[in-house]
């Protein structure tokens, strides 16, 4: 479910960035609504980059204190029924 939401921009913003909406077919609304979703994007991808930096850093050190075991205390077959009370 999308959302509204409000911004206040200059005369002189406002203006470029109408322009630069019809240059790419768009309306000011949806110029804005895909600059921000490309920035969260870029943001997530450089989250996850880091993650898997990270990980790729420490898999040695990791495999040295868990072993093959990667999910310990989690059994070795997935359960074949799911319990009564679960939704």
């Amino acid at each position: 479910m999308a959302k509204q939401t409000n911004i206040r921009l200059n005369d002189e913003v406002r203006a470029a960035a109408e322009n630069r909406a019809a240059r790419r077919g768009l309306s000011l609304q949806g110029y804005v609504a895909d600059l921000i979703e490309a920035d969260v994007n870029q943001s997530r991808a450089a989250f996850m980059a880091g993650a898997a930096a990270f990980l790729a850093g420490y898999t040695d050190t990791f495999e040295a204190d868990l072993g093959d075991d990667r999910y310990p205390g989690l059994p070795e077959a997935p359960a074949q029924t799911a319990p009564r009370d679960a939704a």
